[in-house]
C-alpha cells in the first residue's frame, strides 16, 4: 500500500473519531448543567483544557463562556481540532483515496461534512442538543459502514489503528483532567452532587451505563480502574491499545508478541504495561503523573508511526 494511501485513511479515522468526541463531550455538559445547581454548572473551560488549546482559545475569545466555547470547539473553522475542520479534514483525506474506499463510505463522510457545515452556531439549547446527536450517530454509522464495506485489508486496519488510537488519546486527557477537578480532597465517599459530575464524566466515555452494570456504586477509584483498566469496554485506554496493537501486526506480519520496528516495540510496551497493572498501583504512583506520561507516549507513538508507515525519507546523494 503507498503511504499517502495509508497517510489518508489512517487521518480519516482519527478525525471523524474526534469530531464525535467533542460533540459529545459538549453534549454531557448541557445535561450536566440541567442536572447540577449553578454553583458547579460552570463547566465550560474544562472542555478547552481537554481539547490541549485553552491559551489559543483565550487569545482568540477572551472569556469562557457557554457561545464562545461552542463556537471554538465546534464551527470554528481556523481551529483545526473542531468538529468543522475535522470533517473538512476527514472528506479531504476521504476524497484522495476515494479509489481504495467504498462508495458508500465516501457517501457518509461527504453528507456527515455538509451537515455540519450547513448548521447555525445561533440556535436554542434544544436544538444544539439534537445537532451533536446527529454528529454522534453519524459518526458511528461511518464506523459501522467501513466495517461492513471495506474489505479487512491493510488499509482497513490503518483506519480501525487511527480510530483508537485516537480515542484512547481522548480517554486519557478527559480522566486527566475531569478527575483532576472531581476527586474530592479528604473524603473517600461520594455526595450526592459529586456523583452527578461523576456520572457526566462516564458519560462523556460513553461508558455510564456499562459501567452501572458491573459496579454498584459510582466511585472515583471504579471510574479510573473502568476507564484505563478495563479490558472490555471499547473506550478504555487498556482495550484501545490491545485491539490497536492486533492492527499493527496485522499490518506489519510480525507475530504478536514479539517486534520489528520502534512502532511495534512502543505499543506493544504500552499494552504490556497496562496489562499487568492494577488501579491501587495507579494511585499510588500518581494518577495525573501516571496519565501525563502515558500522553506523552501517545503522542511518541503517534510520531513513529508517521516516520514508519507515512514519511518518505529523501534519496541519499550518490558518493562519488
Amino acid at each position: 500500500m503507498l503511504s499517502r494511501v495509508a497517510n489518508s485513511i489512517y487521518w480519516l479515522n482519527r478525525h471523524i473519531e474526534r469530531a464525535e468526541n467533542t460533540a459529545r463531550f459538549i453534549d454531557v455538559n448541557f445535561n450536566l448543567i440541567l442536572d447540577s445547581p449553578a454553583a458547579i454548572s460552570q463547566q465550560w473551560e474544562p472542555l478547552v483544557v481537554t481539547a490541549g488549546d485553552l491559551p489559543l482559545f483565550q487569545e482568540r475569545y477572551g472569556e469562557v463562556t457557554a457561545e464562545n466555547v461552542i463556537q471554538f470547539l465546534t464551527f470554528d473553522s481556523n481551529y483545526q481540532h473542531s468538529i468543522l475542520s475535522c470533517l473538512q479534514s476527514a472528506r479531504e483525506n476521504a476524497r484522495c483515496v476515494r479509489e481504495m474506499i467504498s462508495r458508500e463510505m465516501w457517501q457518509q463522510v461527504n453528507s456527515f461534512y455538509f451537515m455540519v457545515k450547513e448548521a447555525a452556531p445561533e440556535q436554542p439549547t434544544c436544538v444544539l442538543h439534537e445537532f451533536f446527536t446527529q454528529v454522534k450517530l453519524a459518526s458511528h454509522l461511518f464506523a459501522g459502514v467501513m466495517d461492513a464495506t471495506m474489505a479487512h485489508n491493510e488499509g482497513w486496519h490503518f483506519g480501525h489503528l487511527g480510530r483508537l488510537l485516537e480515542r484512547a488519546d481522548k480517554t486519557n486527557r478527559l480522566l486527566d483532567v475531569k478527575y483532576f477537578m472531581l476527586l474530592p480532597a479528604a473524603v473517600a465517599t461520594v455526595g450526592t452532587l459529586d456523583e452527578v459530575s461523576w456520572m457526566a464524566l462516564l458519560k462523556s466515555a460513553s461508558a455510564y451505563e456499562m459501567y452501572r452494570k458491573r459496579n454498584q456504586r459510582i466511585t472515583p477509584t471504579g471510574v479510573a480502574d473502568f476507564l484505563v483498566l478495563d479490558r472490555e469496554f471499547p473506550r478504555s485506554i487498556l482495550f484501545c491499545l490491545q485491539q490497536a496493537d492486533l492492527s499493527l501486526h496485522h499490518i506489519t506480519g510480525t507475530p504478536t508478541g514479539t517486534w520489528e520496528n520502534s512502532v511495534e516495540c512502543t505499543l506493544g510496551r504500552m499494552r504490556s504495561e497496562l496489562d499487568y497493572l492494577t488501579i491501587e498501583e495507579i494511585l499510588q504512583r500518581g494518577l495525573h503523573e501516571f496519565l501525563d506520561d502515558l500522553q506523552r507516549q501517545v503522542n511518541d507513538l503517534d510520531d513513529k508511526i508517521t516516520k514508519t508507515f507515512f514519511s518518505l525519507e529523501p534519496a541519499q546523494p550518490l558518493r562519488v
